[in-house]
């Protein structure tokens, strides 16, 4: 099966050339932030975690979003995602690997990740988030290639494999909360201290997970004979507006919370993000064109999935797409994360820049995992379309 990701047209071999420019450029700036330091990026004491965790946070969500294809065609029998159940679990294995790969580059030195298992702490979130993570990426690596190769070989997949199906259902739910509970648990950050994080972050996963798969789906349509079909297609723009509806409220009720009960510690970050700070004479304000952008984005996309005309026409729900799931990355990817150190505990007012270098690097582990995806999805539509004909 691995020979058909090696054939292909003009437009998917300049597509991996991109993609192989962009690695090759991250692998670069990469070498320079081993060899120097975090120091090469624009972290600092009072900002302890910048964009790769924040693009780590996301992309979890990502990866728990393909279980919103699998949960209705494992348990609930519905064989309307049959065609596109094994796409989200191969979207999973890219989004889980980068999200591993930004967890490396924020450890500056990768033999630090080893600490976690020689000197293991069962109190510590950190290490049940390994756990989630890795058993996550080795359950869709099973399920979703054996599946695939059975499909490839004409037989039906052994029975043994539906245990990890199953199991991968719960474990999808866990790699997000975990994720959550890594920021509800400091309680030195007032922002991230509430009940509704990790409701907060399945809800968004719900949401950006099956708009990009869906979003690769179309584009799947249009250059191939693959379609997942309209049912499905309908179902999953059901998925995502009212993950997104529940996302949006829970912001909303931080937004309350903060205000109504007047607390300091809450409203300030709030500030920070939507309206700015003022210190002396100079306003913080870096990160709030991108939270009302992403505000704006959000409501308007979730508007525009409501109405038939967008989800039946591929040309008008694309944008509606693209517009969610940007809109659900500056939130949680940038706004969620970086506002968090938003004032320090102390009442410090630290803004944080990423560096060129920083920022190259990101979009080096994002062409990786997009690499990933387009090699998985190149054979699994390889083979479907085989078999169909």
């Amino acid at each position: 099966m691995l020979e058909k990701a090696l054939k292909g047209s003009k437009t998917y071999w300049t597509w991996i050339a991109v993609l192989l420019g962009f690695i090759t450029v991250g692998v670069i700036c990469y070498i320079q932030q081993f060899n120097y330091g975090l120091g090469y990026t624009g972290m600092s004491r009072d900002v302890s975690w910048g964009v790769y965790i924040a693009q780590f946070t996301f992309l979890v969500g990502v990866a728990a979003g393909g279980v919103m294809v699998v949960l209705p065609y494992y348990l609930h029998d519905y064989k309307t995602f049959g065609r596109i159940t094994v796409l989200g679990e191969f979207l999973a294995i890219g989004a889980v690997t980068m999200c591993l790969m930004f967890i490396l580059a924020d450890l500056g030195q990768p033999m630090r990740a080893l600490n976690v298992l020689l000197h293991p702490t069962p109190n510590s979130m950190l290490f049940y988030d390994m756990i989630v993570l890795n058993g996550y990426l080795f359950l869709n690596i099973i399920c979703g290639w054996v599946v695939l190769h059975s499909e490839y070989k004409g037989a039906p997949p052994p029975k043994w494999y539906k245990i990890f199906a199953y199991l991968s259902i719960p474990w999808a739910f866990s790699i997000h909360t975990v994720t959550a509970f890594l920021y509800a648990g400091l309680p030195g950050r007032d922002f991230w201290l509430t009940a509704v994080m990790a409701p907060r972050f399945l809800a968004s996963a719900f949401a950006a997970g099956p708009s990009l798969l869906l979003l690769i789906a179309i584009i799947l349509k249009r250059n191939t004979k693959f379609d997942i079909g309209e049912v499905a297609q309908n179902k999953l723009c059901t998925i995502i507006t009212y993950a997104a509806v529940t996302n949006l409220f829970l912001v909303g009720c931080e937004f309350f919370t903060a205000y109504y009960s007047n607390i300091p510690g809450h409203m300030l970050t709030l500030d920070y993000l939507f309206w700015g700070i003022k210190e002396g004479t100079e306003v913080k304000n870096n990160l709030v064109p991108f939270m009302r952008f992403s505000m704006i984005l959000n409501i308007i996309a979730i508007i525009l999935m409501f109405l038939p005309q967008v989800r039946k026409d591929d040309s008008k729900l694309v944008p509606v797409l693209i517009a969610m799931f940007v809109s659900l990355w500056i939130d949680k990817g940038v706004g969620l994360v970086l506002g968090g150190f938003v004032p320090t505990p102390l009442e410090h007012i630290t803004e944080y820049t990423p560096t060129l270098g920083e920022i190259l690097i990101t979009l080096g582990v994002w062409a990786t995992g997009f690499l990933i995806i387009t090699l998985l999805f190149k054979i699994t539509v390889d083979v479907k379309v085989m078999r169909e004909n």
